[in-house]
């Protein structure tokens, strides 16, 4: 399995912006599907961005639409995640995960590989 490693939390304030890494080891990065999920104190995993299977496509969580970008840098084994215009609600730790599963990006069950997150913390 990969290794997958956050990176790039912090405590910012409403309206700012951050750009989280999520650094992956092994040469084979390229085959695996990617997601960012993220979990608020006192509540449940919920599914923040992916790719599709194929890479193709790129799904997002409504709460995230027009403010989150994911993105991967496969030559480095990299993927990213920039947010903008961020608001309190978005204080979460958020976790990468890969996956070699085919079927839905929202569904966190088959995502194999997971990092062990990195706090964001938005200040109002």
């Amino acid at each position: 399995q990969v290794q997958l490693v956050e990176s790039g939390g912090g405590l910012v304030q409403a309206g700012g912006s951050l750009r989280l890494s999520c650094a992956a080891s092994g040469r084979t990065f390229s085959s695996y599907a990617m997601g960012w999920f993220r979990q608020a104190p006192g509540k449940e995993r919920e599914f923040v961005a992916a790719f599709s299977w194929n890479g193709g496509r790129t799904y997002y969580a409504d709460s995230v639409k027009g403010r989150f970008t994911i993105s991967r840098d496969n030559a480095k084994n990299t993927m990213f995640l920039q947010i903008n215009t961020l608001k309190p609600e978005d204080t979460a730790v958020y976790y990468c995960a890969a996956r070699q599963a085919p079927g839905s990006p929202f569904d966190g069950a088959l995502y194999a590989s997971w990092g062990q997150g990195t706090q964001v913390t938005i200040s109002s």
